[in-house]
């Protein structure tokens, strides 16, 4: 069976990308594979992590920042931290997550120094967590992390063990809502590149020409557009 194809807008007379499902579907993974671990909760710093546990999202600029977090403990569900006032829109514009939208934030990649204290007060907050819940004395699985953040957890006592395989497995197969964005990303590539033959001409630069492809996936929708290469003349090989 084909892949279907949808319009670019949610329509109510018809059945296409369910956001709601996307959601369910996507933590439901995270929590089977968890389960079957012998992992207690899972602590994810990584953003495309955090953002698959708890569908939230504040921009691509954090992508490399590490500035949020969250925890999923077994049989239950996620608590993320972020900045104040993120967490406060977290809570009003996020129902599934509502009041386990937190406010608080690790180091940043260091823009936060260790006379701040961070580290300690991301290690505490998990570690009150889990003591609720009883699971403070089973393995922690991390995603990534720095290294304040990894030793203060470890002197909260906490065992902390390798998380970000979890993760892997659980985003590699792709629910059906998955692929269906997929295939709309697909399109909006092709017709990125379509405009692009169409404004090829000599002396089109190689800039000129990402910046067209950068418009086009932007006007159609696109979050972020990531690796349009252009390479031209000599500099093609050895490809840089």
């Amino acid at each position: 069976m084909a892949i279907r194809t949808f319009g670019t807008m949610a329509v109510d007379w018809e059945q296409r990308i369910d956001f709601d499902r996307l959601r369910r579907e996507r933590l439901a993974r995270v929590k089977d594979l968890l389960e079957k671990s012998e992992m207690g909760s899972v602590l994810c710093f990584d953003m495309n992590n955090v953002r698959y546990i708890t569908a939230t999202h504040i921009g691509t600029w954090a992508q490399d920042k590490i500035s949020r977090f969250t925890l999923l403990p077994q049989k239950d569900e996620p608590i993320l931290w972020d900045f104040g006032s993120a967490a406060r829109h977290h809570q009003q514009n996020c129902p599934w997550l509502g009041e386990r939208s937190r406010a608080g934030i690790p180091l940043m990649r260091g823009a936060m120094t260790p006379e701040m204290g961070r580290a300690e007060d991301v290690a505490k907050k998990i570690r009150v967590e889990l003591e609720k819940r009883g699971l403070h004395k089973e393995p922690v699985g991390v995603d990534v992390v720095e290294p304040p953040v990894l030793f203060a957890l470890q002197k909260e006592g906490l065992t902390i063990v390798d998380g970000q395989q979890l993760l892997s497995d659980a985003r590699e197969i792709k629910t059906q809502d998955e692929i269906s964005l997929l295939t709309h990303s697909a399109a909006m590539v092709d017709a990125a590149y379509h405009e692009l033959y169409q404004a090829m001409r000599p002396g089109l630069r190689e800039n000129e020409a990402v910046g067209l492809v950068a418009k086009v996936l932007y006007d159609l929708g696109s979050e972020y557009v990531e690796g349009v290469n252009a390479i031209s003349g000599e500099r093609c090989s050895p490809h840089p």
